[in-house]
Formats: C-alpha cells, sequence, structure tokens
C-alpha cells in the first residue's frame, strides 16, 4: 500500500518525491516491492531535509506560546495516539512529507480499533488541520513500527526503495533544473 500526495510531479508541488523528474509515477514503478515487504515500512523520501536527522523535538519547544507549534504539540498528539502513560521520545524524525509504502502485514500488526481510534482523534481534536496533519506527517512511521528516528542513510535508502544508486551532484542538478524551469513559467513578462 502506498500513500502519495495527489499531484504527479513537477515543481512546487512534487518536490518531496525523489523519483527522477521528481514524479510519482515513476516512484511507484521503480518502488521496490521486495524491500517494501522485507522492511515493512519504507518513505519514499530518501532526502532528509526536512526532517532528519533531529526535526521534531518535542521537549525543545515546551515554552512555545505558539498553539500551531508542531514541537510544543507533539506531547499531545503522542498520547492521544500512544495512550496518555506513553513516554513521548526526545527526538521524532523522518524524511517529510507523508509518501510511504506500508506491506500488508505491517498493516495488519495493529487493530481495526486502533486506526479507528487514529481518525477518531484526527476529526475530533482541536487542532488545526494544518498541525494535525503535521503530527501524522512524522508518526506515521512509528505507527507502522519503526523506531521514533527512522532516518535511513540516503545511499541506501535509494538502492533499497527504488533499486537506484544515489548521486547527489546529478539530484541536485535535476532538481535544480526543474526548480529554474518552474520559476521561468511564473515570471510576468
Amino acid at each position: 500500500m502506498a500513500f502519495l500526495h495527489s499531484h504527479r510531479n513537477g515543481f512546487p508541488g512534487g518536490w518531496h518525491t525523489d523519483a527522477p523528474g521528481l514524479d510519482n509515477v515513476i516512484a511507484i514503478k521503480t518502488l521496490n516491492l521486495d524491500f517494501v515487504r522485507r522492511n515493512g515500512y519504507v518513505n519514499m523520501r530518501c532526502q532528509w531535509e526536512p526532517g532528519c536527522p533531529d526535526w521534531v523535538q518535542p521537549l525543545r519547544s515546551a515554552d512555545s506560546e505558539d498553539p500551531e507549534n508542531l514541537e510544543r504539540r507533539m506531547p499531545e498528539g503522542w498520547r492521544a495516539l500512544f495512550g496518555e502513560d506513553s513516554e513521548v521520545p526526545n527526538v521524532i524524525a523522518t524524511p517529510c512529507c507523508a509518501q510511504f509504502a506500508v506491506s500488508r502485514e505491517q498493516v495488519l500488526k495493529r487493530s481495526l480499533e486502533e486506526y479507528e481510534w487514529y481518525h477518531q482523534w484526527l476529526m475530533a481534536t482541536e487542532m488545526s488541520d494544518g498541525l494535525s496533519g503535521r503530527i501524522f506527517e512524522y508518526l506515521w512511521h512509528v505507527i507502522f513500527g519503526m523506531n521514533p528516528v527512522y532516518c535511513p542513510d540516503v545511499a541506501q535508502c535509494y538502492r533499497d526503495v527504488y533499486n537506484r544508486e544515489y548521486n547527489s551532484t546529478e539530484w541536485e542538478l535535476e532538481r535544480q533544473q526543474l526548480i529554474d524551469e518552474w520559476n521561468s513559467t511564473q515570471r510576468v513578462v
């Protein structure tokens, strides 16, 4: 099962897709299903920024007054989803953007009642949609059995998830070219 954003590709919408052309269709076509089955869960973004190595530190912003501060509100979200007595980790990290694949077996490790509770909390929380969505963005990997910090080595991630060698220079050049193309279409002449 793959969770993806609804847009197909390009910048700015697809900036969080690591496939060539920032294209989710290519990402799905090249996704290593054997690795998904073996690992149970894979983040479909290998690039660490934003998200790793220590993006969310729930205790760092405890004094923040901003009701939309993710770190300030993460302990509340964590306890709501995993139980009032569960210990909130000092660091929660994974590559951003909530695009991932998960095996059937991994999904079935949680009960239907747990998924119903997650949905109920999401629908009932007084947090904004943006904030509650970001809580889930940085907790999907935990829900599906990974440790709170899930930041695989970038090059290994490309090999495991996409059967592709990672070349940081090529990736950055391709990404910058797409950004430049998008920016050129936004200029008013």
